[in-house]
This record gives C-alpha cells, sequence and structure tokens, in this order.
C-alpha cells in the first residue's frame, strides 16, 4: 500500500502535469482512493488545476461528503469520484477531464476509434449521452453505468473520465486518450484515418499496458513541469 504522504504529493503533481497538457481546464480534477479507508478519497479542494498544493487536499466520503470542509470551496462535480469507487472497488484512482480533441469528437457524433498504439488502451470508448454536469448522484450512477468496466468513458459535448489502479495509470490513459483524438480529428482533415484492427489492439495491449511504460510517460511528462 503506497504511503499518504507519497499519494498526495502524486495527487499534487497529477494536477499540475493535468493542466500543463491541457488535458484539464479550470474546472478538471483528479482523485485517489484513501489507502486507509477504501471508503474515503482524496480530492483537491476547489482550484485550478495548475495551482493545487498538498495544503489543498481533502478527504471526502463516498457520498462527496468533505470529512473536513474548513469553509473551503469545494467542486460540484465531486459525485463523479464517489460515483465510480462504489461501482469500481478495484479503481483506486479517477480523473475527470474536458479535454477539448476528444470533446470535438462527442460534439460531431464521431465515435472514438483507436488510430494511435496506445490510444488503442482505452478503446472500446462509451459514450454518457448526456451533456449535463454530473453533481448529483443520479447523474453520477449513469456515469459509473456508462463506464462499466472500461478503463475510460466520454461525456457527450462535455468531457472524459479515466480510471486505474494509481493516479499514474489513470492520468496516463487520460493523456493516451487525448493524443488519440488529437491524431483522429487531424487525420479525418486530410481522408479516412487508418483503424486499428482487433488483433493489432490485441498486441498494443500486450506490449503496452505495463507499469514500466506508464510511470515513463508519467515521468516526461512529470519533468516538463521543471
Amino acid at each position: 500500500m503506497s504511503d499518504l504522504k507519497t499519494i498526495i504529493r502524486d495527487l499534487v503533481a497529477g494536477n499540475r502535469i493535468m493542466a500543463h497538457e491541457n488535458i484539464v481546464d479550470a474546472y478538471g480534477h483528479i482523485s485517489v482512493r484513501h489507502p486507509d479507508n477504501p471508503n474515503r478519497y482524496l480530492l483537491s479542494r476547489a482550484r485550478s488545476p495548475e495551482l493545487v498544493e498538498e495544503a489543498d487536499i481533502m478527504e471526502f466520503d463516498l457520498d462527496g461528503t468533505p470529512v473536513d470542509r474548513q469553509n473551503r470551496p469545494i467542486y460540484i462535480e465531486r459525485p463523479i469520484h464517489g460515483g465510480i469507487y462504489k461501482a469500481r472497488p478495484e479503481v483506486r484512482a479517477v480523473v475527470h477531464a474536458h479535454p477539448k480533441w476528444t470533446t470535438f469528437l462527442t460534439m460531431t457524433g464521431h465515435s472514438y476509434q483507436p488510430v494511435y498504439a496506445q490510444g488503442s488502451l482505452v478503446y472500446p470508448m462509451p459514450l454518457l449521452d448526456s451533456p449535463n454536469s454530473i453533481n448529483n448522484p443520479v447523474m453520477a450512477g449513469r456515469l459509473a453505468e456508462t463506464l462499466g468496466d472500461r478503463p475510460a468513458a466520454m461525456m457527450k459535448a462535455h468531457g472524459a473520465v479515466t480510471v486505474g489502479k494509481d493516479i499514474v495509470e489513470a492520468f496516463v490513459l487520460a493523456n493516451y486518450m487525448e493524443e488519440n483524438a488529437y491524431r483522429q480529428y487531424m487525420a479525418l482533415q486530410i481522408g479516412k484515418p487508418y483503424v486499428f484492427s482487433e488483433d493489432e489492439i490485441a498486441q498494443c495491449r500486450e506490449k503496452l499496458w505495463t507499469e514500466t511504460l506508464f510511470k515513463r510517460t508519467w515521468d516526461h511528462f512529470s519533468a516538463k513541469l521543471s
């Protein structure tokens, strides 16, 4: 089990990396299940992700109630996190983002297609057919149901979520998803993109779904903050 201080440090870094890479805007957020209590999770107070510091990290129960609010503002879409943690006991981290390229696909009715090796790891990508804010248990339940057992889901004209066994995995999958959406969008400007076959997708998953490569990707983007 990871040390709480290390998790908080990584949670701060994850917020800043995602902001730096434009995966989240002022309203995106990332959480991690509490290492000592599976019925709680850690999430920053409502703040622009690039400004998040360790002192901003708060503890919530799975209904989104803060353990110690201290008059700090909290994200209205925090039900996303508790809803997924309730539905997926194995999930340890959740990213909610508003990545523009991925969102462009949902705005135009284009399905997410695996056109990039790493991007195939989150395919097939389910779609929540609603642009509404996930700010209540009903919408959180709809999103969790849409996500099912997948590592990622898109939200129509809104954004996306990714999940993982830790912060690194959830971030890296969000990065892969957005890069794939960018390449798909750009290829569509020229012609019809090549879409990976089922066999090619299986080979990508076998080769690329590894802790070593996820950590290398995390380190690559983390170093850009220096």
